[in-house]
């Protein structure tokens, strides 16, 4: 497998595995938060996807489908995430094509050639917010989900 396409398939079945974990608590769960995270549970699904989808847009064009204005309901939010999976992978299909400039915004200059810097920023960004509600689950007691590599391998690659 391409490892390119093998880290950004990770990304999706990661992000995609926790929002249904999430989505399938009490929704008065997704309101929890600790210390030293992003939020509560929902804010931060929320911040991952809509981020996940104007890094496409940076890379592809796309319109982002969430915004931080009108958080959806988990239920929603993945089946927004699922569209933005479709983009990714037909973007990751024409990645060599693609040539992006970021314009300078506030005290960051231009960035041409950013390709694989908004491919980088993605898997860090999904990695780090995941990570973000996994400790808010720890930290309350709730039930965890595991979206490691290992976990990701055995879901996608184990033999029957």
């Amino acid at each position: 497998m391409e490892p390119l396409r093998a880290l950004f398939d990770h990304h999706f079945w990661a992000t995609d595995t926790l929002i249904a974990h999430c989505a399938a608590l009490p929704p008065d769960a997704w309101q929890a938060t600790v210390p030293g995270t992003a939020g509560t549970i929902h804010h931060t699904l929320v911040h991952l996807v809509g981020a996940d989808g104007r890094y496409l847009g940076l890379l592809t064009g796309a319109t982002p489908a969430v915004q931080a204005s009108a958080p959806p309901p988990l239920d929603q939010l993945r089946t927004h995430f699922a569209g933005q999976v479709r983009q990714w992978q037909a973007a990751l299909d024409r990645a060599d094509e693609l040539d992006v400039t970021i314009p300078a915004r506030g005290d960051r200059p231009e960035m041409p050639h950013a390709r694989n810097l908004l491919l980088v920023q993605a898997l860090h960004h999904g990695n780090d917010h995941r990570t973000h509600v996994g400790t808010i689950l720890g930290a309350c007691n709730l039930p965890n989900v595991d979206v490691s590599g290992w976990a990701y391998w055995s879901a996608r690659h184990a033999a029957p």
